[in-house]
Formats: structure tokens, C-alpha cells, sequence
């Protein structure tokens, strides 16, 4: 009975959502202000329970750790952001957070640049690292705007435009998939778990 009972408040919610399609409606704006008032009722227990106890509360009161403190009070005072006379101490710590990102740069320099070039420079021993070669080369030189793009070297940037619309196509067509895939969990939740489970 309580499987019956969730699997239709769930597709009712389901088919809210799906209202939208057609326009807006108070059925689609009830289940988004419950989707959300529902995870900020779900995130704030689960964020003192799994965050606040043990990274502030345990070490600070109960492991005598003071100089956390300090890291607390930054954190609180993103919190006083929603404060016109106080609101200026938020800058502090997005100042502090923003600096710390720099001992980052080197990481992600690794990751993102070093990484590749190291991958571009694999010997070229089949038709795959060819195309990687001739890619990565091309959209090179069509980022370089010191030459016009005109000529032969106009002919060489027009294949790394296609190259990167190859590119971007493909990361849109994954983005795309992943949303198909969710509708079609969705649909086959409404079919298989809501009206079949009615039939059987």
C-alpha cells in the first residue's frame, strides 16, 4: 500500500513537471517550490549533521582545537552578506577564497594544459593521432589573431572552426542524451512502476 501510495504522489509530481511543456501553471509552480523547500528541508539537517558536528562542533568544543574559530568566523561571515550595514564583510573571506585559488593555478595548469600537450605530442602512428595532430594545430592557429585569416592560412582556420563545431557538437549531443535518458526513466517510471502496478 505504501509503495502504491509514493508511486502516485511521485507520478503526479512527474506529470506537474511535465505540465510546463504546455505553459506555466500552478501545477508546475507547486511541485518546483516543493522540489526545492523539500532539499533545503533535506540539506540543512543532513549539512549540521554530516558538516557542522563533526568538522565544527567536535573539534572545537569537545577536541579543544580553538584556532578553528577563526575559519568559523570567516565562514559566518558569508552568512551577514543578507545584511545592508554588515554586508560588507563578506568580502573578506570571497577576497581570502579567490587568493587560495591561486596555489590552484599550478594544479589545474597540469591537468588542463600540461596534460594535453602531452597527449598531442604522442607519435603520429595511426589515422586517430593524425586527426588529433591536425585538430589541435588548427584551432591553434585560428586563435592566433595576429594574422588575418585570409589565403591559405584562411583555408587551415576554416578546418579548426570545423574541428571545434565537431567539438561542440558532440559535448551538446552528450548534454542531450543525458536529458533523454532522464525522460526516458521518468516514462518508463509512469509505465512500468504507476500503470502497470495499477494492472497487475
Amino acid at each position: 500500500m505504501f509503495e502504491i501510495i509514493s508511486n502516485l504522489i511521485a507520478a503526479f509530481f512527474t506529470l506537474a513537471i511535465f505540465s510546463f511543456l504546455y505553459k506555466d501553471n500552478p501545477m508546475y509552480r507547486l511541485a518546483e517550490q516543493l522540489l526545492v523547500g523539500i532539499s533545503v528541508g533535506y540539506g540543512i539537517p543532513l549539512t549540521w549533521q554530516n558538516a557542522f558536528i563533526p568538522f565544527v562542533y567536535q573539534p572545537i568544543f569537545i577536541q579543544h582545537k580553538w584556532y578553528l574559530i577563526i575559519p568559523c568566523l570567516f565562514g559566518l561571515m558569508y552568512v551577514v552578506r543578507f545584511s545592508r550595514s554588515l554586508s560588507w564583510l563578506a568580502r573578506y573571506p570571497i577576497a581570502i577564497g579567490m587568493g587560495m585559488t591561486g596555489a590552484g593555478v599550478v594544479l589545474s595548469m597540469n591537468a588542463g594544459v600540461l596534460v594535453q600537450m602531452r597527449s598531442a605530442m604522442q607519435p603520429i602512428d595511426n589515422i586517430n593521432m593524425l586527426l588529433i595532430f591536425i585538430g589541435t594545430v588548427t584551432v591553434l592557429l585560428y586563435f592566433y589573431f595576429s594574422k588575418a585569416h585570409t589565403g591559405f592560412y584562411g583555408k587551415i582556420t576554416k578546418v579548426g572552426v570545423w574541428f571545434m563545431m565537431i567539438g561542440f557538437g558532440a559535448s551538446f549531443g552528450n548534454t542531450v542524451m543525458a536529458r533523454i535518458s532522464l525522460l526516458i526513466g521518468r516514462i518508463q517510471f509512469l509505465v512500468y512502476d504507476v500503470i502497470m502496478g495499477f494492472i497487475k
